[in-house]
């Protein structure tokens, strides 16, 4: 939808045509098109959205439009807009709002979904209990389809996915019925003789990215959590374990930038914010690169009997940090994935090993090839291509190694990524270089 026919058709005060371009519409697209008016548009606009999709679209707005909203929202609009959010979506809610709008929602909700939001906000913020909704299909086992059937038209409405049937028994889960396997089945078949007992499932404190990951691993719609009495009291949908991969992607992806992770989106953060969550790192590797300056300082003697090595220092330490980062990002992604384990150290060490000697011995031989034609100088050629070997090679353990290692002392390994192996690969390259210069030159 054109966002300057749209606000053309509110400043002209076309409602009625403003509501059935927002009747066939989806929710997303209509959170994404109302997130580009400005504040009175916005207030317009959403009160004309069908009330069935109203709290679908809030649920996809982002924060400072949810603020405003409640902020500008009358009593009765708000409790309309709370008792359609699920459950999940409204503690989302209330952990992005300033306290004072925070009571004004708890005063609004009733007293049940007040203790239950308290529930749910109290439980760790990286664990299962925090991302899930207690909004959920539960049937008992003596009864049939046809009442399993009554039952979900009844209370589908409002429940956040009705794919998945829980079968409980005094809220101990005892099995699982899909609703295909409803839709498929004969009117008079009992529950208990239909449904799954195989159940994989997670508690309340299960960290969050693993519970992510079993949506990945076993193709799920929804898993069941259960407390730490074996209760259930949930179920994790695969939306939000959609949300806490893309999360933890940024949250990798800058850390391997060496930026402080922030939750909030590149123009919602302050140029200030910016610029804190970038220093501290560029701080801490700009003052390990003095090392690399101290090396270079002590070899002043071989810069001045041979001054075209110091020509071949920025090509050895930018070959050590790509390869270096090309180890790491490999691990680091094979640790999030679960394709690597520390265990797997050893293993990963014999291949990377393996891979450097044949990407060093490929760049040594193509610039020995290079340095004999540019400077017909056989001495500085073998210098440079074992400089390369030896580069290659450690730049690649301790690419391979380092995320390894944090990972076991329970640190994200996302830290352990450019910036930092390119720190360090250039302190071991550096010195490779002139060890090997000084013992070839007898400098």
């Amino acid at each position: 939808m054109n966002k300057d026919i749209f606000v053309k058709l509110l400043q002209q005060r076309q409602y009625k045509a403003v509501r059935s371009i927002l009747d066939v519409m989806n929710e997303v697209d209509i959170a994404s098109l109302l997130s580009e008016l400005d504040d009175k548009e916005l207030a317009l606009a959403f009160r004309l959205i069908p009330k069935d999709k109203a709290a679908e679209v809030f649920a996809n707005m982002d924060s400072s439009m949810q603020t405003y909203l409640v902020e500008i929202f009358s009593e009765k609009e708000l409790k309309e807009l709370l008792d359609d959010l699920y459950m999940d979506d409204t503690v989302d809610l209330l952990e992005e709002l300033p306290a004072n709008l925070v009571n004004r929602i708890l005063d609004t909700v009733s007293t049940s979904d007040r203790a239950l939001i308290n529930q749910l906000l109290n439980y760790p913020e990286d664990s299962a209990g925090s991302i899930m909704t207690t909004e959920y299909v539960d049937i008992r086992e003596n009864m049939t389809v046809a009442q399993s059937m009554a039952h979900i038209k009844e209370t589908g409405i409002h429940k956040e996915t009705i794919y998945t049937c829980y079968v409980t028994d005094r809220r101990k889960l005892i099995g699982i019925v899909s609703a295909k396997d409803l839709m498929t089945t004969d009117d008079d078949v009992l529950i208990k003789d239909l449904m799954e007992t195989e159940i994989i499932s997670v508690k309340t404190h299960t960290d969050k990215e693993e519970v992510a990951k079993l949506f990945t691993k076993y193709d799920f719609l929804a898993i069941p959590v259960l407390d730490t009495d074996g209760l259930m009291v949930g179920i994790v949908t695969f939306d939000d374990a959609m949300d806490v991969m893309v999360e933890e992607a940024t949250e990798d992806i800058t850390k391997m930038a060496a930026i402080n992770p922030s939750e909030k989106t590149y123009f919602e953060t302050s140029v200030f914010a910016h610029a804190k969550n970038r220093i501290p790192w560029l701080l801490i590797l700009m003052f390990t690169s003095i090392i690399t300056g101290t090396i270079i300082t002590k070899y002043e003697n071989a810069f001045a009997a041979i001054p075209l090595l110091v020509s071949f220092i920025p090509m050895l330490m930018d070959t050590g940090g790509n390869c270096g980062s090309q180890s790491s990002t490999l691990i680091i992604r094979g640790l999030a994935l679960s394709q690597v384990r520390f265990k797997d150290i050893f293993r990963v060490i014999f291949k990377e090993f393996r891979i450097s000697l044949i990407v060093g011995a490929v760049l040594a031989l193509t610039n020995g090839i290079r340095i004999m034609i540019q400077y017909d100088n056989a001495g500085l050629a073998l210098v440079i291509a074992l400089s390369l070997i030896g580069t290659v090679i450690v730049a690649k353990m301790v690419g391979c190694i380092l995320p390894l290692l944090a990972s076991k002392i329970h640190l994200d390994p996302a830290i352990m990524a450019s910036p930092l192996i390119t720190t360090l690969v250039d302190i071991f390259s550096i010195l490779i270089y002139f060890n090997i210069a000084t013992m070839l030159f007898n400098l």
